[in-house]
């Protein structure tokens, strides 16, 4: 946790938060299956390049733990902030079923809108984190983008396919 008084940190509690976030990240992307068949569908012009997604993600992911890392480490409500982890761990297991449904099942038109459930939960997540450490909502503005960006290619993938 963080201590307020001298600002040290717990390195332990932060590794913690960011390999949960990572191990989860790793969980979805066991549960996709064969992802290389994504390279034999009709995508958009826009589709980056397969090598952005891992990299992109794995910075997400830990982007994530710190977040969640400075909002459980911070003494505020205990009740607020066990709200601000639930949907914190919502979100989370959203966005790793979000992975079999679009690569292991092909459920394109489902993903779009599994896609678009987690953008909203990261929102709602957004804003309990600001209000409990301003720097963790901001730190979770790049995730909620690249959702974006993620909803718009999977429904143009169902578009074309």
């Amino acid at each position: 946790m963080i201590n307020d008084e001298n600002k040290s940190i717990d390195y332990k509690s932060l590794a913690y938060n960011i390999g949960f976030a990572l191990l989860a990240g790793g969980l979805g992307a066991l549960l996709g299956g064969k992802m290389n068949e994504f390279s034999t569908i009709n995508k958009p012009w826009f589709t980056p390049p397969a090598i952005v997604f891992p990299i992109f993600w794995t910075i997400l992911y830990i982007l994530m733990g710190v977040s969640t890392y400075l909002v459980c480490g911070n003494k505020t409500d205990k009740k607020f902030k066990e709200r601000a982890c639930f949907i914190y761990l919502i979100q989370l297991l959203v966005n790793v079923l979000w992975t079999p449904l679009f690569f292991r099942f092909n459920l394109y038109l489902l993903s779009f809108f599994w896609i678009l459930l987690l953008i909203f939960l990261v929102a709602i997540m957004i804003i309990k984190f600001y209000k409990i450490k301003p720097i963790s909502g901001y730190l979770q503005i790049p995730y909620i983008l690249w959702l974006i960006f993620a909803s718009i290619l999977n429904f143009s993938i169902y578009m074309l396919n």
